[in-house]
């Protein structure tokens, strides 16, 4: 009876001798993220979307959506393409871009101006999907390739993406190695069962966005010394801001063809 008394005791003393601890981060003014796609798609229709946000602090849960900017996109012909606010920090417009056509964005918040340029960029398209189903470390997983055929002597570069509600898989790909030749997007995520439906996209991309997402991509995976761990660099897009230069977004405007390719897992 002795002992579980005592051991009482000292459950009651632990339990008292709980604290909140707050960890202070270092913090800075919120600068502006823009993530501007303007996509063709292989039917001649396009998704053109500009997305806003601020950055925020860590411990934040809630996304700072930009809702009072204004939005356009000007091609070299003088045609203005002007983008109307939806949700969730997203303007849209009737965009259809065509090939060799300077498109330059600007973006106006809090009196400064953003801007970039881009052109449309091809892409091949994808054509079937390979499946293994012994796959991974442990034998027993689901692998996906998709494959697309690189054009010879272009020099492309590729963003491909691997969508679905178990897990995304995202990559880049330059032709150095594979000119001429056919290639294949990986997936692989654990848990992934029949029935399940992967969504995978490739966009034609120039090398600055390749090296853009290879860089932002290598960081994601390397960074393992747990969530307070410093970026080494800070990965700046082609967005620049006009009015205020050491004050510049985040984010990158991207003009691509996109291909689309929807596989069920067998």
């Amino acid at each position: 009876m002795k002992r579980i008394y005592t051991l009482l005791i000292l459950l009651g003393l632990l339990a008292s001798c709980e604290d909140v601890i707050d960890v202070g981060l270092n913090t800075s003014e919120p600068r502006l993220v823009i993530d501007a796609g303007v996509n063709l798609l292989e039917d001649g229709t396009a998704n053109s979307t500009v997305q806003l946000t601020t950055t925020a602090p860590f411990f934040d849960n809630q996304i700072p959506f930009v809702e009072d900017a204004m939005v356009t996109i000007t091609g070299d012909n003088g045609t203005v393409f002007p983008f109307s606010y939806t949700t969730e920090g997203k303007y849209q417009s009737s965009l259809v871009p065509e090939f060799g056509v300077n498109y330059s964005l600007e973006v106006i918040y809090k009196d400064e101006i953003y801007t970039a340029t881009e052109q449309l960029h091809a892409v091949s398209s994808l054509e079937f999907v390979e499946q293994r189903d012994d796959g991974g470390f442990s034998g027993e997983d689901i692998e996906l390739k998709v494959f697309f055929t690189d054009p010879l002597g272009e020099g492309d570069h590729y963003f491909f993406e691997g969508l679905s509600e178990k897990g995304d898989v995202l990559d880049t790909f330059f032709d150095e190695f594979f000119d001429g030749n056919s290639i294949f997007g990986f997936f692989l995520i654990e848990d992934l069962e029949p029935g399940d439906e992967i969504i995978f996209n490739l966009y034609g991309v120039n090398e600055q966005f390749y090296n853009f997402m290879f860089v932002l991509l290598q960081q994601s995976t390397d960074m393992s010394d747990g969530p307070f761990e410093t970026q080494p660099a800070t990965v700046k897009g082609n967005i620049i801001n006009e009015t205020k230069s050491d004050n510049f977004p985040l984010g990158y405007f991207r003009v691509s063809k996109i291909s689309t390719l929807v596989y069920t897992v067998q």
